[in-house]
């Protein structure tokens, strides 16, 4: 378990609970998602034109949850053309899909391989949308995602976006320009929760670094968070009032908590200790549970935005300290 800077004080006993067959239920999930052919995992992959000269694009597509395509878009350097080079897979926040090649720029700018990953279902909330859809969207719930299937951890979102993101490393690692050996997972809000649940389920990333992250104790951050997204889990419970303890188990195999006791990668973490979205409890409560080592950058003064760009630079920092020097 990771210790806490002092500045984060004691924390109360975490209120999530860790269901029996939590491993079973995840290699059970991860068995049946690799089960289909690999010549299928990922083939697309053509040149894409955007104005950043300096970088080169690739419209990616692998096999998810059930066999589903994922988009996603693989960029680099253009310098650095036939290179083997770390890649940062980074899944966006909530709402967000890939956007537009070009969209999101620096970390290719920085160096590395970077893979930014759809969203399945998403990319209407902000940024240039998404492309990737959820076909097995189940029964009716709250607007947004986090309702979705969650009456039952069979049929939730987040069972197939976190089986999606493990599938993007496996994807990504049969690339012959990337070194799959230097494989980062990283994300903020929504993207940091399911980043901490890659780092569970896979145990041999170079690393993971998130950002105020979703998803991390949620009865306790249920009882305090202000606004969207935990808002929709309030107007479910409110309608389907008998429901409550199945919805809390279905969340408990997705939490970030339990997720991290897993994870033993090298881990950078950023937390805005204002943050009333994913209020701190949650990311403090799996910083504290993570199994490997941990960095963290505390911004005391800001809420769910965490440090931004003084963060990005951190992380950028960050990732070239622990990827290997060679293919850096």
């Amino acid at each position: 378990m990771a210790s806490l800077p002092p500045q984060l004080g004691p924390l109360p006993p975490v209120t999530v609970s860790e269901p029996e067959d939590f491993d079973d239920f995840w290699k059970r999930t991860l068995s049946q998602a690799r089960s289909y052919d690999p010549n299928a995992v990922l083939v697309e992959r053509f040149g894409v034109a955007q104005p950043l000269t300096e970088l080169r694009y690739w419209d990616f597509s692998f096999s998810g949850f059930g066999g589903q395509r994922v988009r996603a878009w693989l960029s680099r350097p253009a310098s650095r053309d036939g290179e083997v080079l770390p890649c940062a897979i980074q899944i966006p926040g909530y709402g967000r899909g890939r956007g537009l090649p070009g969209e999101n720029p620096y970390i290719a700018a920085a160096g590395l391989a970077h893979l930014l990953v759809d969203v399945r279902g998403q990319g209407l909330g902000y940024g240039s949308g998404g492309d990737t859809p959820d076909p097995d969207a189940g029964v009716p719930e709250a607007p947004g995602v986090l309702t979705r299937g969650i009456a039952s951890p069979e049929t939730y979102y987040y069972r197939r976006l976190i089986t999606d993101a493990v599938r993007a490393v496996d994807a990504v690692r049969e690339q012959p320009d990337i070194d799959a050996d230097n494989i980062i997972v990283m994300g903020n809000s929504q993207g940091g929760g399911i980043a901490l649940a890659v780092a569970g389920l896979v145990p041999d990333l170079r690393g993971v670094t998130v950002s105020v992250p979703f998803l991390c104790d949620v009865p306790a951050v249920y009882q305090v968070a202000q606004g969207e997204p935990y808002a929709e889990l309030a107007r479910y419970l409110a309608v389907r009032r008998t429901g409550r303890n199945a919805v809390f188990r279905t969340l408990s195999y997705v939490d970030g908590v339990n997720h991290a006791r897993r994870a033993q990668a090298p881990s950078l973490w950023g937390l805005g200790l204002r943050d009333t979205c994913c209020p701190t409890v949650g990311g403090q409560q799996a910083l504290a549970a993570y199994g490997g080592p941990a960095q963290v950058e505390i911004y005391p003064d800001n809420g769910h935005e965490g440090g931004e760009f003084y963060y990005l630079r951190r992380q950028l920092q960050w990732i070239h300290e622990c990827c290997s020097a060679t293919t850096v």
